[in-house]
């Protein structure tokens, strides 16, 4: 179930000439508001993206009956993540396709597989809500001494129906004891009669409602936006994904909202949605937007219908967020009509034309933290973000030069650069940034799928020159991958700085290159009518020849974090391509820093704090997979250790005192006198959140010891 919501993220010429050549019987997905799609055509993309993945793909896997059996399992896992949707019995019945999926795929024979699923999942899915509602309309015995696993790689599909309700049964009664636990905290601690005095059948009867409201959020969203063609969205993107994690097949919408991230901007009405109640509601309006101009759109309004210019509108009821924003958002100058239910209960359908929105706060920032005698600049980047189709589009390395350009003129001794959580982005954008700091030279080496390897070096990246010769820590974790990965490689491997963070980065040393699909929907954008293909084609590595594929980067010195635990970096993806290595391009290394580097991590290995968090995470690893008992007694003890762990993880990942930070005076404006209120105050929040960041002050302290080493002090 949760992966359904998820899931609702050299050869060019010849490669567009291929597409080119299927592009009349290409066709286009129904996204959220579009018709069924023939099977023929469906056949005819599918094997179109079949050959392509075979003739293109850096590492193609072969198309047999083995990969036949990957597709197979992988899919019905995908559709039924938790096992308590489909029956073994319904598994059973789809076997006779385990080892046809590869001659769909080819062509040779028609799809039958995923329409075969489709119908069983429809039929299931009417079920399942008629069991839900049917569990939900009867109070719950928490003393009975039962447990549910949580763990679905333990479970087999159900044998029976009563197995598969049984499963149910116990899942909603996990939730429903969730929410009753904390409404029988809250009763206990509150000294107002009317909670003070509520029995425990009122509150086990809310938490069962609460329950039941949330189950058909999910239920009216799978039937409003994941239909049979959807699924098979899912079904080509499972092939895709079986190659390797990171080929995806994206539909216009969503290739759509690929480039928006990518750009940091896209176009549409200017306000910031919510989801309450089980409605899409206006959060913000943000100020010289197209909502804000028309002076119709007020926060707390609820959309509850979209059109596309003069076309019928859609019912967006269950729709999630992102739904509604791939509804509303959309090309620059076109016509979206929306009908809002305003606060007062009256509805008012109006129209207004979509422009352009500059998502800023996923760009980069700054701030001055004050260590001792010591001013360190810190620089926070999100994202490795390019803007290609626009002459003044924004981009990561021209705003990066600018914030080392301000933090100059502050006459920083140091500089911390925070790539944490950063995904990646454009490659360009890190060879000119690794110039900022190293000069002219090699970043990246990359290699095709015949084997040819090419040193990439930024030569041809503008005007890319040092621009920062003083001390730099580069601050990532498990979630910095991809682009940022090669930035913080190549930092480590010229020895120019001092990367700081988990034990790796998230280990993902692929590079894509979008194949469009069909004709272009404009001159500017590169869009196409039938989305694209995300294709593997090369690999990276490091200037040292060792790929950042799988291992990702180990940072100089290690600072246990609180999620190091999770099993979400590459290496724990099954189809993750594997590590290997190529030979060194020459460099010139600076002198390095391995007397701080030793120091600081004696002093992290002795650190109590950190010592707890490892400890901790170490505990939380072993128990996350277990049963939960769901008796009430024994759920309590069991959720305290697990709520005291992950608390005291949170507690000590804090600063009791906070880091004397401050904004630049260039941003003041922005931060405490924004025309936008809200995103002003989110500026504040973002400084006060690093103000109190153990892991940014454990930073600073290394670049302190940085500055002192270079000017002869003793490291303490």
């Amino acid at each position: 179930m949760q992966k359904i919501i998820q899931f609702m993220m050299r050869r060019k010429g010849w490669i567009i000439a291929f597409v080119v050549l299927f592009a009349g019987v290409f066709f286009a997905f129904r996204t959220i508001h579009g018709g069924v799609i023939p099977i023929t055509q469906k056949q005819k993309l599918l094997t179109a993206i079949g050959q392509l993945l075979e003739e293109q793909h850096y590492s193609p896997k072969p198309i047999n009956d083995a990969f036949s059996k990957q597709v197979f399992t992988k899919y019905l896992e995908e559709l039924d993540g938790d096992k308590t949707l489909f029956l073994q019995s319904d598994i059973n019945s789809l076997k006779k396709y385990e080892t046809t999926i590869d001659d769909e795929i080819r062509g040779v024979s028609d799809i039958q597989f995923a329409p075969a699923v489709s119908a069983i999942y429809d039929k299931r899915t009417t079920e399942v809500i008629q069991l839900y509602k049917e569990i939900l309309s009867k109070p719950f015995d928490f003393t009975v001494n039962e447990a549910v696993e949580v763990n679905a790689d333990k479970l087999n599909y159900p044998a029976t129906e009563a197995e598969r309700n049984d499963r149910w049964r116990k899942r909603l009664k996990f939730s429903t004891l969730e929410r009753f636990a904390v409404l029988v905290e809250q009763r206990d601690k509150s000294k107002v009669d009317s909670i003070a005095k509520r029995t425990d059948a009122d509150l086990e009867k809310e938490a069962r409602e609460k329950v039941l409201s949330g189950m058909d959020r999910v239920y009216n969203r799978i039937k409003a936006t994941f239909g049979e063609d959807d699924r098979f969205n899912m079904f080509v993107n499972v092939i895709t994904n079986l190659m390797d994690p990171h080929t995806d097949y994206f539909p216009p919408v969503e290739k759509r909202a690929f480039d928006e991230q990518m750009s940091g901007r896209f176009y549409g009405i200017g306000a910031q949605l919510t989801e309450q109640d089980g409605l899409i509601k206006i959060a913000n309006v943000m100020p010289g937007g197209a909502a804000w101009k028309s002076g119709e759109v007020k926060g707390g309004d609820a959309i509850i219908k979209v059109g596309q210019g003069k076309d019928e509108m859609v019912d967006i009821a269950g729709y999630a967020t992102e739904d509604a924003v791939k509804l509303i958002r959309g090309n620059k100058g076109t016509e979206v009509r929306l009908m809002l239910k305003k606060q007062d209960g009256t509805f008012k359908t109006i129209s207004l034309m979509r422009d352009e929105v500059v998502l800023d706060e996923t760009f980069a920032r700054s701030a001055v933290i004050q260590n001792g005698d010591k001013k360190i600049g810190y620089i926070y980047l999100p994202d490795f973000y390019a803007d290609f189709e626009r002459k003044d589009g924004a981009r990561c390395s021209e705003d990066v030069a600018k914030e080392i350009a301000k933090l100059k003129e502050e006459k920083v001794d140091g500089i911390v650069l925070d790539i944490r959580y950063n995904g990646g982005g454009s490659l360009y954008e890190v060879k000119e940034m690794v110039g900022f700091f190293v000069g002219k030279g090699p970043v990246v080496q990359v290699r095709d799928r015949d084997g040819k390897a090419t040193i990439m070096d930024n030569k041809d990246a503008g005007d890319a020159g040092t621009l920062y010769d003083g001390p730099l820590a580069v601050m990532v974790n498990e979630t910095s991958a991809s682009a940022s990965e090669i930035f913080a490689a190549a930092i480590q491997d010229y020895k120019r700085g001092i990367i700081v963070g988990s034990t790796s980065t998230y280990g993902k040393g692929t590079v894509q290159r979008n194949v469009p699909l069909g004709k272009p929907l404009d001159f500017f954008t590169g869009r196409t009518e039938y989305g694209a293909v995300k294709l593997t084609f090369q690999k990276f590595y490091r200037v040292n020849g060792g790929a950042t594929q799988l291992k990702g980067v180990v940072p100089d010195v290690v600072l246990p974090d609180t999620y190091d635990y999770l099993k979400i970096r590459e290496k724990d993806n099954p189809s993750a391509l594997p590590w290997d290595e190529i030979a060194k391009a020459p460099i010139q290394a600076f002198s390095g820093n391995d007397e701080v580097i030793r120091k600081a991590n004696d002093r992290i290995k002795n650190d109590y704090t950190f010592s707890l968090i490892r400890n901790n995470t170490n505990w939380l690893a072993k128990t996350s997979d277990e049963p939960v008992n769901l008796q009430i007694d024994k759920y309590k003890d069991q959720q305290k250790q697990l709520r005291s762990t992950v608390n005291q993880n949170t507690t000590l990942a804090k600063l009791t005192k906070g880091m004397d930070i401050s904004i630049l005076p260039q941003d003041k404006e922005k931060f405490y006198n924004n025309p936008d209120k809200v995103k002003g105050e989110r500026y504040k929040a973002w400084l006060e959140d690093r103000k109190f960041d153990m892991y940014i002050d454990q930073t600073v302290k290394i670049v302190t010891d940085m500055i002192d080493a270079q000017h002869g002090t003793a490291l303490k």
